[in-house]
This record gives structure tokens, sequence and C-alpha cells, in this order.
């Protein structure tokens, strides 16, 4: 099934773009021709974790109607091994503030673009996945990802205030746009998760408590954050635990 997928976090600093970058390499390594856009416009980290410095043209080319989705579109499947592409966004300060001064209007134009995509990546280019790496909070651009978006998925830790902006995000703005959402329950301290019983107690304790459609809660693997995001994890590591469960949360999502 055809599909995609916007990842988004209420806050910083969750693990959106560590969950979005191996969530892109499993589908990936399962034979899945997968697209990974990195649509934080205001801070973007995939060119760096991925060591892509020099795009001719990037995903804000594509949105400002300056050249076509397939002049962006990075080959990256030599560089892991699998069926992998980019779409990146330009990490220059220039174009990091010309993209946060963008009106309403543009936004629009924007949008239509990037609903286009259904049509162009999946259809044209038969791609099978979509992942796009949201912005966190409630910009524009992370909102039309959603809008365009097949599926939600938000990535979100145990912090309090993290909990409580992650409701709100979902009763008021998914709801409202019928988008089907997964939950991911990030950074765990992994003594409260140690087997796999604990893991399903909390995720299910979590969906109580937030009335929130929780997939998986995700331990806090100290080797994991130690890499701090210099390399797909997933393909280093693949019989990690970490990578074991992200393989687990891909399946889940298949079926959303």
């Amino acid at each position: 099934m055809k599909k995609i997928i916007a990842v988004h976090s209420y806050k910083g600093g969750t693990g959106k773009t560590l969950t979005s970058t191996n969530l892109a390499a499993i589908y990936a390594m399962n034979k899945h021709k997968v697209a990974l856009f990195d649509m934080d416009f205001r801070a973007p980290s995939l060119h760096a974790i991925l060591n892509v410095r020099n795009a001719k043209y990037w995903l804000n080319d594509y949105l400002n109607g300056v050249c076509d989705i397939k002049n962006v579109i990075v080959n990256h499947s030599d560089k892991v091994g699998s069926n992998l592409y980019l779409g990146l966004a330009n990490p220059s300060t220039e174009a990091i503030r010309e993209m946060s001064a963008k009106d309403r209007k543009w936004e629009m134009k924007a949008l239509g673009r990037l609903l286009s995509l259904r049509n162009t990546l999946l259809n044209d280019l038969e791609f099978d996945y979509l992942i796009m790496d949201t912005s966190p909070g409630l910009q524009y651009s992370s909102i039309n990802a959603i809008v365009s978006a097949d599926t939600v998925i938000v990535v979100t830790t145990m912090d309090i205030s993290d909990i409580e902006g992650t409701k709100r995000m979902v009763h008021e703005l998914y709801d409202l746009f019928e988008k089907k959402t997964g939950i991911i329950v990030n950074k765990v301290p992994i003594e409260k998760i140690s087997t796999l019983e604990e893991r399903e107690k909390l995720r299910k304790q979590y969906e109580e408590m937030s009335n929130l459609p929780v997939i998986d809660v995700v331990p806090c693997f100290c080797d994991v954050l130690r890499l701090g995001g210099n390399t797909i994890f997933s393909l280093e590591k693949p019989e990690h635990p970490f990578t074991k469960i992200l393989r687990e949360i891909a399946a889940k999502i298949e079926k959303l």
C-alpha cells in the first residue's frame, strides 16, 4: 500500500528526526522504494545526518516553483545499500530566514505543490512511501505536511508538557483533518520497560491516560544517543533492540 507519512512532534528534542530517518531506512531495506523529505525548513538536519552537502536543488526550490520535484530528489541508495531517496531542505542561513518569512498566501501555494506529490511520486515515479520529517509545533509548513499526508506519526516523550501539547494537537488539529494518527512515546527510561510485557503495559497505560492511539513506547538507549544522529542507526546496528522495536513500529504503521 502506497502511503505518505508525516512525522511530527509538539516540541523539539523528542527524537522525531531519528525516528523518521530510521523508519525510512527500514522500509527501504524491506525492498520498498522510499523518499525521505526534510520539511523542517527552520532547522534542517537531514543533509548533515546523511552527509549530502551540495544539492543542486532543494525542497525550498520546489515549493517556490523554481523546479520540478524530480530535480530535487537525490538517490541515496548507493550510500546505504537500499532503495532510499532524499529531498533536502536548504540549510543556509539566508534560506532559513526566507522560509521563516513566508506569508499565508505563499503557504497555500506550497500546499498545492505538496498535494501534487501524491500523483508524481507515488504514481508516476512509483514510490511506495514518502516520509516527511516536519518542523515541531504548529508551523505552516508542518500543517501543510499533515494535510497532505495519509498518516501522521507523533513522537512524544513522557514530559508532562509534551504529553499535554500532543493531546491538544491530536484532538484540535489532526481530528479536524480526519487524519489517521499514531503516537510513539520515545526516550522512556529503560528500567520502566525492560521486558516486552512491561512495554505493552506502559503503552496501554499511556493510551488510556491520554486518550490517544499509542503505537508503541521506545526505551532511551544510551548508545543510540551517543551516536548523536551521525548515522542511520538501523543500518549500522540491525540487531540492536532499538532497531527491532522500530521494525515492529514500521509494520504497525503499514496497517494504520
